[in-house]
């Protein structure tokens, strides 16, 4: 298997947070998914040409769970391992998100704005978990940017993280919320053995890590953005690129070596024409 080299640098931010991580355009809750558990929205248009691991998709599914696909829904509630599935996946928070409880908000979906680019954005802003919980509440959001100005099907991908408040369903082994088999957060190509493309994000599967006030918690970190609670990764040519290195200083300006070198024979002639005085 090979996993996509990412560099992973979850450190809470030295100063605050330039923006809210959570875009939350109105756009992006202009279509729900019914109050439901493990339910799909069906094929929806992202609103813009994407490529993504070797082909181009103009629309996607909008899974219940935490995560949207390309080829097919995914209705599954226990979240499997990234790095072996095989499907072409976008997950933000793989777990058993449950919106029938009376204090759970449901999953959005829509297009907006982002910095003058089109963007197609999901929203998890608050939801409970399996079955049908809501003492505890997750605020998440996915958001794809459309960076066709760089390339055809170009795209920034963002997961945005208000609060992580749980990290497993009952049907996970949780209790309340708790434990047991708990979410995962990253992406992958759907390719199995050497041909797999994938990543978790530190935290992924461990009880406790996601949860807020934990060492790896979600909503207090960053990835390569100075946006607290913002993962920014860049797709590029079908591709999810390892950040890119800061870029080139310009060359520096030729030295200016010809008043440099007047001076110095000035010195000379001075130093010698002293030297010569004193011992006259």
């Amino acid at each position: 298997m090979r996993l996509l080299s990412v560099s992973i640098v979850l450190a809470l931010s030295a100063v605050p947070a330039s923006a809210a991580p959570r875009r939350n355009l109105p756009g992006f809750s202009a279509n729900a998914l019914p109050a439901s558990d493990d339910s799909t929205s069906g094929l929806v248009s992202i609103g813009f040409p994407v490529h993504l691991f070797g082909a181009s998709y103009s629309s996607l599914y909008v899974n219940n769970n935490g995560n949207v696909t390309f080829d097919s829904p995914l209705l599954a509630y226990i979240n499997f391992s990234l790095t072996t599935t095989g499907m072409k996946i976008l997950a933000p928070f793989f777990a058993d998100v449950d919106t029938r409880g009376a204090g759970s908000r449901v999953v959005t979906y829509g297009t907006g704005t982002v910095d003058g680019h089109q963007a197609f954005g999901v929203e998890w802003p608050g939801v409970g978990y399996f079955s049908a919980q809501f003492n505890k509440l997750n605020t998440f959001e996915l958001v794809i940017i459309d960076r066709s100005d760089l390339g055809a099907g170009n795209f920034d991908l963002e997961y945005n993280y208000d609060s992580i408040q749980w990290e497993t369903g009952g049907a996970n082994d949780g209790v309340n919320g708790l434990g047991g088999n708990p979410a995962r957060a990253g992406y992958s190509n759907g390719l199995t053995a050497s041909a797999n493309t994938s990543l978790e994000l530190p935290g992924s599967a461990v009880s406790g890590a996601f949860l807020d006030g934990s060492p790896n918690s979600l909503a207090p970190h960053n990835l390569n953005t100075a946006v607290v609670g913002r993962y920014l990764f860049w797709v590029r040519n079908g591709a999810i690129t390892d950040p890119p290195g800061p870029s080139p200083s310009p060359a520096p300006a030729p030295a200016a070596t010809t008043p440099v070198l007047i001076l110095t024979g000035i010195l000379l002639i001075g130093m010698v024409w002293y030297l010569r005085r004193q011992a006259a």
